[in-house]
């Protein structure tokens, strides 16, 4: 990902209106506030009460962590009141069919990961460019995947090994969590509903008109009004690009079940390949939150529901379902004249990764950096935001375009579909090729990538891209001894702490 927001700006605004809450919005407030209120910036957050959020996105990736240190709140005080837990990874079953390969582990990686990535690489070029049978399958390389394996908390233990990590969290609970730091920190909130929106007629906007404040003006716009964009969409008319070609899931069900008893707790996320797209599992303190994500293309909500019924095992009416739908794509530009848009007015690609909130913190870490630095600064701002969501889709569309199921037609049509950009095509051109140099074809495309090389790696390998037809190792081959590197792994989960013990030690803390 790209840099981190600069603690003094230049020419901060004089009044800010951030019109939605929910996370994102109360994400920007909070940052916004945290790097302009030394400077007299006046924050206020607008939110009807009539509008209702999504509220189920309950993942993050490590990025969050920066999040929470830039402002100085510890996991001991915002875990607890979020019914938060730790997350080391993704763990994606049933979307590969090839034997050995019906499972593979997405995990966070650190410098201390080093010894196990450059075996790993090693391997997956015998198998991929010279068909020589070595387990190539990135479970056996990563110590996170062992530590989410034996349900280990990914912090400091008894040994020098760090990971990084992530969190399962309430998106309820922390978009609340935020509020009140946020009003702490001098933002103002009122409950009000916009009924008109004023334009300048040069790109901007000159106030907008509620229902109990009347007009209300300001420097800087700030839509999170949702996918309704009603400030960068209706009255900017900024275009959208639909991502729907190449990712079709439209449509989401949600439903919690109970926690397990007497077993440890998870430390991962579960995203399992279902008849029409994928069930997530995400544990959190005081429950399992499940969800099924499709396309309504081949799937109505009600069959989703059973299903995803059937897959969890809750089949308690009392138990309502939560139906959702979502647009995938972004704004060709997220900050026009004097509106910034955040969250899901700005663009939103499904939650398969969990990226929804590093691309909401990664836009207003930039944007802070880039206000008040003149036009070329808002040029290189949206094209770098736009660049980081289409990276963000071309590796969701990755685990697409490699899955092997023939059940349904849904996973045929993924398969078969073309690449959805210059990157992945050349990527998997590369991969394909006995003579390709994956790590060469991956630097010279750094800059428009926005997961790490190993990653790219893991899900290719993971996925079991490999011939079909291999021959034995021979003396000149040397591959890496796989079962020993996962020996060194296994021995170090327990050098870390049991997560259930760490959980609950944190929330009889903070009671």
């Amino acid at each position: 990902m790209t840099g981190t927001a600069k603690t003094v700006p230049q020419n901060p605004p004089d009044n800010v209106l951030i019109i939605g809450g929910g996370t994102a919005g109360w994400m920007a407030a909070i940052l916004l506030a945290h790097a302009w209120r030394q400077h007299g910036t006046r924050i206020t957050l607008m939110e009807s009460a009539a509008i209702g959020t999504i509220g189920v996105g309950e993942g993050s990736t490590p990025r969050m962590r920066v999040f929470f240190e830039r402002l100085g709140i510890p996991e001991s005080e915002w875990m607890p009141a979020c019914n938060a837990t730790y997350k080391c990874g993704i763990r994606f079953p049933g979307w590969s069919t090839r034997q050995g390969y019906r499972s593979y582990y997405h995990p966070f990686f650190t410098l201390d990961d080093n010894p196990f990535i450059q075996p790993f690489f090693h391997n997956a070029d015998l198998r991929r460019r010279k068909s020589v049978a070595v387990d190539a399958h990135p479970d056996s390389f990563f110590v996170s995947q062992h530590l989410a394996q034996g349900r280990r908390a990914p912090v400091a233990g008894r040994g020098n090994y760090s990971t990084d990590y992530a969190y399962h969290f309430d998106a309820g609970l922390i978009g609340e969590f935020l509020k009140r730091k946020s009003l702490a920190m001098g933002v103002r909130h009122i409950e009000d509903t916009v009924n008109q929106v004023e334009p300048t007629g040069t790109g901007d906007i000159a106030a907008v008109h509620t229902e109990r404040h009347g007009r209300m003006a300001a420097d800087l716009f700030v839509d999170c009004t949702g996918f309704a964009g009603l400030l960068i969409g209706r009255t900017l008319e900024v275009p959208f690009h639909s991502y729907r070609d190449h990712l079709f899931n439209d449509s989401a069900v949600a439903l919690p079940t109970p926690t397990e008893l007497n077993v440890g707790l998870p430390s991962e996320t579960l995203s399992t390949a279902l008849r029409h797209g994928w069930a997530w599992k995400i544990p959190l303190t005081n429950r399992f939150g499940n969800g099924y994500v499709y396309s309504s293309d081949y799937c109505s909500p009600e069959e989703a529901e059973r299903e995803l019924r059937e897959h969890t095992g809750q089949h308690d009416p009392a138990v309502e379902a939560r139906h959702l739908k979502m647009r995938i794509g972004r704004r060709e530009d997220c900050w026009a004249g004097n509106c910034l848009a955040v969250g899901l007015s700005q663009g939103f690609i499904e939650p398969l990764e969990a990226t929804a909130l590093m691309l909401v913190q990664e836009t207003l870490e930039q944007f802070i950096t880039a206000h008040g630095q003149g036009e070329a600064a808002r040029a290189a701002f949206n094209r770098r935001i736009g660049q980081t969501f289409d990276g963000v889709r071309d590796y969701v569309f990755m685990h697409y375009k490699l899955n092997t199921r023939t059940d349904t037609p849904y996973w045929i049509d993924n398969r078969e579909n073309g690449p959805c950009s210059d990157v992945v095509e050349a990527l998997l051109a590369t991969w394909d090729s006995r003579g390709g140099d994956i790590l060469a074809a991956l630097n010279e495309r750094s800059e428009q990538l926005v997961y790490s090389h190993t990653s790219w790696i893991c899900i290719l390998a993971g996925m079991g891209r490999f011939p079909r037809n291999t021959r034995k190792a021979g003396h000149k081959h040397q591959p890496s001894d796989a079962r020993a590197v996962a020996r060194t792994c296994q021995g170090m989960v327990p050098l870390l702490p049991d997560h259930r013990a760490v959980i609950d030690a944190m929330l009889t803390e903070a009671a």
